[in-house]
């Protein structure tokens, strides 16, 4: 009996050492993984050229005067961080507006995301007979009709909560804003997207500023610092429709609220889609999104090394890494 208790507690203790040296093994993959992690978006941080003042747009229609206590990332840099450091589909970008403080890492932040949709001269005449309530529910059907779609190409379903700021329409600035609360199907909080549209001659400039829900009350505050910062260019100012030369959009106010966002511009996930994993898997989160990192890190250092392993990262972080900025947006 003695003998039987003796090797049962000397299997027991053989378990337990084995279990402690895995659980340190995991522990130190984990901290060099989280250090990776840390210096690699610090890279990505100091990468970033944001610009101040005012800023003419890569396809010239318009000029955006950036607010004090704002910064403006230029298309190509904003595009960067939309499509590869955030994970969305590709789409064509003019730039990103973000708190002075903010960054592009940070999960805590918001940014607007700068568009140009082309669609025409849009009319605002229905802008005082719309019914929200009934537009709301029109979307959200028509959201979640499009969920199958999404998923087949591998974006996830998504539900349109509701609106977390009704919308409203400027009529003497010729500017249209709401926000809308939205659940990612495998996201813990759900997602704030806020959108601005300014009325051009031929189409309408995008503003859609990217968050969680917690950063509602943040956005809030600031989105009236951000309504009249755009002053179309020449020629493409909403009263320089011509109505004999230029294309009327096929929708109004209420259209553009209800537009077919997702199948347009698709929603822009959150920063945490990309890179919170990484803190919860360690170096398997590390080396499960490498293709990811490695896009990363080239559009930062400009290098074209295929398979480049990942674990390399660290060693070959530069401490200032730049990227050259494009001469206005």
């Amino acid at each position: 009996m003695k003998k039987t208790l003796g090797l049962l507690l000397l299997c027991i203790s053989f378990i337990y050492s084995v279990s402690a040296q895995k659980d340190k093994k995991n522990s130190d993959e984990e901290s060099k993984a989280l250090a990776v992690q840390e210096a690699f978006i610090d890279s990505v941080e100091h990468a970033m050229n944001y610009q101040h003042g005012t800023i003419l747009l890569k396809n010239g229609i318009a000029k955006i005067t950036i607010p004090a206590g704002f910064k403006f990332l230029n298309a190509e840099q904003a595009d960067f961080v939309v499509t590869e450091l955030w994970g969305n589909p590709p789409q064509e970008i003019l730039g990103m507006i973000l708190p002075e403080g903010g960054k592009v890492t940070d999960a805590s932040s918001y940014s607007f995301i700068v568009q140009w949709d082309e669609m025409g001269f849009v009319k605002d005449d229905d802008a005082d007979d719309i019914n929200y309530d009934d537009l709301l529910a029109d979307m959200q059907e028509d959201i979640a009709a499009g969920n199958e779609e999404r998923v087949k190409e591998g974006y996830g379903s998504v539900k349109l909560v509701g609106w977390a700021a009704k919308p409203f329409y400027d009529k003497e600035h010729k500017v249209l804003h709401w926000a809308k609360e939205i659940k990612f199907d495998d996201s813990a909080e759900n997602t704030l997207n806020y959108n601005i549209r300014i009325l051009g001659r031929k189409g309408v400039l995008i503003l859609n500023a990217v968050g969680g829900m917690s950063q509602l009350a943040m956005v809030n505050n600031d989105v009236s610092k951000v309504l009249n910062i755009v002053e179309f260019t020449d020629g493409n100012k909403y009263k320089d429709f011509d109505p004999g030369l230029d294309m009327v959009a096929a929708v109004g106010i209420g259209g553009l609220v209800a537009g077919k966002v997702l199948a347009k511009l698709g929603f822009l996930g959150l920063l945490g889609k990309f890179f919170l994993p990484l803190l919860k898997l360690g170096k398997l989160g590390i080396v499960a999104i490498g293709a990811g990192l490695t896009a990363i890190w080239r559009f930062i250092t400009g290098k074209r090394k295929e398979d480049e392993p990942v674990e390399s990262f660290k060693e070959e972080l530069p401490e200032n890494p730049s990227i050259e900025p494009s001469e206005n947006a």
